[in-house]
C-alpha cells in the first residue's frame, strides 16, 4: 500500500454524547474532522447505550472527515479511544448480545463489594486498593450473573473500543491495558489476575487477550473499508481510554505535567515516573505507552450541568453576567449525576447550593466556580498522595470554549494554564498511532489478533508495558510535533484571597456532609494557607 507524502494519522474518539474522527499530518496540521451523535438511556442510576450505534456513528464521523479533506490514501494508521469502564458481551461472531453498561452506570454495587473482597491485595498492588461500582469488573460480574451460559455459548467481554476495533479489522482482537484497567487488568505485567477471577467465578474463556496501547491489532478489512471509506490494509492500533487519549492530545506526556479535561464531567490526569498508590482507591494509574505512569481520576462534576440547567439560554449573555459577579459568595457543588468518584468516593453525594441564587447569572457563575473549586481539590488530593502536582497544566475539553471559565480556572488554581490548539481525545489517538509506527512503518504486531498477556497473574512476568511500541521517546516526539499551544492564561493575584476563602468554605461543606475525608480536607486547607 502506497501513501502520498506527508503521512497522516486518524484518531477516533468514542465519547458519551458522540463519536469524533480527526485526521492530522505528522506536523499537527488538521486535515479533516467529523462527528456523529450517540444516544443514551439513563434511568435509576443506570446508563446504557446500544453498541451497534457506535459503529454507525464511526462510519458517519469518518465519512465526514473524508469529505472535509482527510485523504484515506495518506492515512498510515488509525487508533480508537473510548469511555473508561464501559463494557458489554459479544457472541462468538463478535456481535454484541447485551446493551453497553456505560462508564458511570451504578448498578453493580453488590458486585463491587465482592470484587473488592476477593481482590484487595491485587488492587492494592495496582495502586488503587478498591474498585468502584461503576468500574468494568463489577459490571462484568453483574452481566455474567444474568447470563450464566455466556462462557459455554462462546460469549466474551468487550470494552467499547474493542467492539469498534473488531469491526475495523474483521476478526477477534485483544483489549488494551488502558481500557481494561477498570476490569482488573494488571498494566505493569499485561496480565489478567487469574486467581482473583477464579475466586469471583469469572471464566477465563470470556476474557480477551491483553496488549499494551500502541500495539498494531490488525488492518482495516475489506468490509470495514467499504463502510468507512478507509483503505483496506490500513493498520489499526490499540488505543486507550478517552481520558488518556485527551492527555496525549494535550501534549502532557512529560513527567510532572497535567491535563485537566472539563467536558461532560471532569477528568484530571498527570504523568509520574513511579506508580502512585492510593489507599482510598480514589485515584488510579494507567501505564503510558512510554513506560511512565498516568495517575488521575474522573469526577462527576462537569460542564454537563450547563447543558441541562441552561438549555436554550444565551450563554454569551450569561457568561458576561457571570464575569461581573466572580468571585461569587454563592457556593455550588455542581454534580452532573448523583454520586462522586473523584477526588473522593461518595455514592450518596448530591449537588447542592449554599443558598438560593439571586438570578440566573449568579447561578451560572457559581456553577463555573464550583467546578473550578473541585478541580483544585483534585490537585490537592494528588499532592496528598505524593504525585508532583505543581507542574505544567494543560486545559482541554468543551469548557475551554468559554474564556471566562478559563481565566477563572487559572485564578482558582493559582497557576498559569495552557490551552492547546485542536486538543481533543481523537487527536491523542492520532498521536498514539504516529508513535506506534514511529520510524518503522508498521510497529509491533500481534499476528492474527489473538493477543498476549493471558499469563498466570501479576507475578508471571509476561509482557511489560514498558516494552510497548511507543516507548523510547516515540510518544514524546509525536506529541511535540503534532500538538500546538494556542495560548497561556495567567492567574490574577487580586482574586486570590477571595477564591482561597470560597474554596475552603466548599471544602468545609463537603467535609461536614461526611463525603470528603477529614485528612483530605485538612490537606486542602494546609495547601491553601501555604
Amino acid at each position: 500500500m502506497t501513501h502520498p507524502a506527508p503521512d497522516a494519522w486518524l484518531g477516533i474518539d468514542l465519547g458519551t454524547q458522540g463519536v469524533r474522527a480527526v485526521a492530522t499530518d505528522s506536523a499537527g496540521q488538521l486535515l479533516g474532522a467529523g462527528t456523529a451523535p450517540l444516544t443514551s438511556d439513563r434511568r435509576d442510576g443506570r446508563h446504557e447505550q446500544d453498541p451497534d450505534e457506535w459503529w454507525r456513528a464511526v462510519c458517519a464521523a469518518v465519512g465526514q472527515a473524508r469529505a472535509a479533506g482527510a485523504d484515506p490514501r495518506r492515512i498510515r494508521a488509525v487508533a480508537v479511544d473510548a469511555t473508561s469502564g464501559t463494557v458489554t458481551l459479544t457472541d462468538r461472531h463478535g456481535h454484541t448480545v447485551t446493551p453497553a453498561l456505560m462508564y458511570d452506570d451504578g448498578r453493580a454495587a453488590v458486585e463491587a463489594e465482592k470484587v473488592n473482597e476477593a481482590g484487595e491485595a491485587q488492587w492494592t498492588r495496582a495502586g488503587y486498593r478498591r474498585m468502584q461500582r461503576s468500574w468494568g469488573l463489577p459490571k462484568l460480574r453483574w452481566l455474567l450473573d444474568r447470563h450464566p451460559r455466556a462462557a459455554a455459548d462462546g460469549w466474551r467481554l468487550a470494552h467499547q473500543s474493542d467492539v469498534v476495533n473488531r469491526r475495523l479489522v474483521g476478526h477477534d482482537v485483544p483489549t488494551d491495558t488502558s481500557n481494561a484497567l477498570k476490569t482488573g487488568a494488571d498494566a505493569a505485567t499485561v496480565t489478567w489476575p487469574e486467581k482473583v477471577f477464579a475466586d469471583l467465578g469469572i471464566p477465563a474463556e470470556v476474557l480477551p487477550g491483553l496488549v499494551p496501547p500502541g500495539t498494531v491489532l490488525g488492518e482495516v478489512s475489506a468490509a470495514a473499508a467499504a463502510e468507512t471509506g478507509l483503505l483496506a490494509g490500513t493498520p489499526v492500533v490499540a488505543g486507550m481510554t478517552d481520558g488518556c487519549a485527551a492527555q496525549l492530545g494535550s501534549g502532557a506526556t512529560a513527567v510532572g505535567s497535567w491535563n485537566s479535561v472539563m467536558g461532560t464531567t471532569l477528568v484530571l490526569k498527570g504523568v509520574t515516573a513511579e506508580l502512585v498508590h492510593d489507599p482510598a482507591g480514589v485515584m488510579y494509574s494507567h501505564r503510558s505507552p512510554a513506560g511512565t505512569w498516568l495517575p488521575g481520576g474522573a469526577s462527576s462534576v462537569g460542564a454537563g450541568l450547563v447543558a441541562r440547567e441552561f438549555a436554550g439560554a444565551d450563554l454569551d449573555r450569561l457568561t458576561a453576567g457571570a464575569a461581573e459577579l466572580l468571585p461569587t459568595g454563592l457556593l455550588r457543588y455542581p454534580l452532573v449525576s448523583p454520586g462522586e468518584r473523584f477526588p473522593f468516593v461518595a455514592p450518596g453525594a448530591t449537588a447542592f447550593r449554599s443558598r438560593e441564587p439571586a438570578g440566573s447569572a449568579e447561578d451560572f457563575a457559581a456553577l463555573l466556580q464550583g467546578a473550578a473549586y473541585v478541580e483544585r481539590l483534585c490537585f490537592d488530593y494528588a499532592d496528598l498522595l505524593g504525585a508532583p502536582a505543581t507542574g505544567a497544566v494543560v486545559l482541554t475539553g468543551g469548557a475551554t470554549r468559554n474564556p471566562v471559565w478559563n481565566q477563572l480556572r487559572a485564578d482558582v488554581l493559582r497557576r498559569p494554564v495552557t490551552l492547546p490548539r485542536h486538543a481533543q481525545p481523537a487527536l491523542g489517538m492520532a498521536v498514539l498511532a504516529a508513535a506506534a509506527l514511529d520510524g518503522t512503518g508498521d510497529g509491533d504486531r500481534i499476528g492474527n489478533g489473538s493477543g498476549t498477556g493471558t499469563g498466570s497473574g501479576p507475578d508471571s512476568g509476561s509482557g511489560t508495558a514498558a516494552g510497548s511500541p511507543a516507548a523510547g521517546g516515540a510518544l514524546d516526539r509525536a506529541a511535540a510535533a503534532m500538538v500546538r499551544a494556542d495560548r497561556t492564561v495567567e492567574p490574577r493575584d487580586p482574586y486570590r484571597s477571595a477564591h482561597d476563602e470560597g474554596y475552603v468554605r466548599l471544602v468545609d461543606l463537603l467535609a461536614r456532609r461526611g463525603w470528603l475525608p477529614e485528612v483530605v480536607a485538612a490537606h486542602a486547607r494546609e495547601r491553601t494557607a501555604s
